[in-house]
């Protein structure tokens, strides 16, 4: 979650050189640069490319910004059947190809050690900067979209499917050796909404993917539909900090592997404190296959990195506690 960002001194140092944060994803050697930043602090499992959830839509000429401090907004926000009518579908390689080639540049660097992750927003998270303008958390528009033109919303986010699974499918081509889909607002609706508007569309791009690296959705706030997250043929489930871990596993864990979840906050806390959570977290998955231990959000600026280096020591000592456990239940 985030393993790039501005809690790193030497990310910040990245940042400045490019100037901005868009130059610094769509130069591949930055890209890079930054992807494996962490990796050489901590003795991490795995890599994620370097990039942001509003590739697409920046492709599509929506005249994408980051604002510092206030976060992204859109020059070109979209509102009408007109604005969804003019959207095209970018092409992975001609529009997007920075992130092809920043995941070629990782994986000659990374030379197997471990594996990398792509990732894309899901089309209603990715749909709601697009109609809002930016990163807007009452979600007034799309939401008045979704209840008065449910049709000219369903057509933008089935071009945003379409749009998400050729993406992935060229990070794939390039090396990535998982991808992840990020749904960071689907639990701001209600339950038929998230199926209709969100979980359908995921289910879209994990189908389109499947059988060529595995597959993880995550959705935001999504603890309560685990069984229909788990039903849409993903490899894994991703959890945020709400849902036990331990009744996630006996729900879905069967099913699929699951991916999380410790409070980010957490990590503002002391040596101490952080250990007992990540210790209770991996023992109260248990001796079972399928746990990627993760934080059940994004890793925010303001944490020392000396504590995410206390969580990964304790995640991997604890581990190998279960791993020596004498039985392994499969069920």
């Amino acid at each position: 979650m985030r393993q790039a960002g501005r809690y790193l001194p030497e990310y910040r140092a990245s940042r400045e050189r490019a100037g901005d944060f868009l130059t610094l994803c769509k130069t591949p050697e930055l890209a890079c640069e930054v992807s494996l930043q962490p990796l050489a602090r901590f003795p991490l499992d795995a890599a994620i490319v370097f990039s942001d959830i509003l590739t697409i839509p920046d492709a599509m000429g929506l005249g994408l910004s980051l604002v510092e401090g206030v976060g992204p907004r859109f020059a070109k926000p979209i509102r009408t059947s007109e604005d969804v009518r003019c959207l095209g579908e970018p092409d992975p390689e001609s529009d997007l190809g920075y992130v092809g080639d920043a995941i070629r540049l990782i994986k000659r660097e990374l030379n197997d050690s471990v594996p990398l992750i792509g990732f894309c927003g899901s089309p209603w998270t990715v749909a709601t900067y697009m109609i809002e303008g930016g990163s807007k958390h009452d979600f007034t528009l799309i939401k008045q979209m979704l209840y008065s033109e449910p049709a000219l919303l369903h057509q933008l986010l089935a071009l945003l499917a379409r749009s998400s699974s050729s993406y992935l499918l060229a990070q794939i081509e390039a090396g990535a050796d998982a991808v992840m889909i990020f749904d960071t607002w689907g639990g701001v609706l209600s339950t038929p909404a998230y199926h209709a508007f969100s979980l359908h569309y995921i289910k879209q791009i994990v189908t389109a993917v499947n059988g060529a690296v595995p597959t993880i959705a995550f959705t935001k706030g999504g603890g309560q539909w685990l069984d229909s997250i788990a039903d849409i043929g993903c490899s894994a489930v991703g959890l945020d900090w709400t849902t036990d871990i331990a009744k996630a596993r006996s729900r879905i864990g069967a099913r699929v592997a699951l991916q999380g979840n410790m409070d980010p906050a957490i990590l503002r806390a002391d040596p101490v404190t952080i250990a007992a959570e990540a210790t209770a977290i991996v023992e109260a998955f248990g001796t079972h296959p399928g746990h990627v231990f993760n934080l059940g959000h994004g890793i925010t600026p303001d944490i020392d990195p000396d504590n995410v280096a206390v969580l990964v020591d304790t995640v991997h000592s604890c581990s190998a506690t279960i791993l020596a456990s004498p039985k392994i239940d499969n069920e």
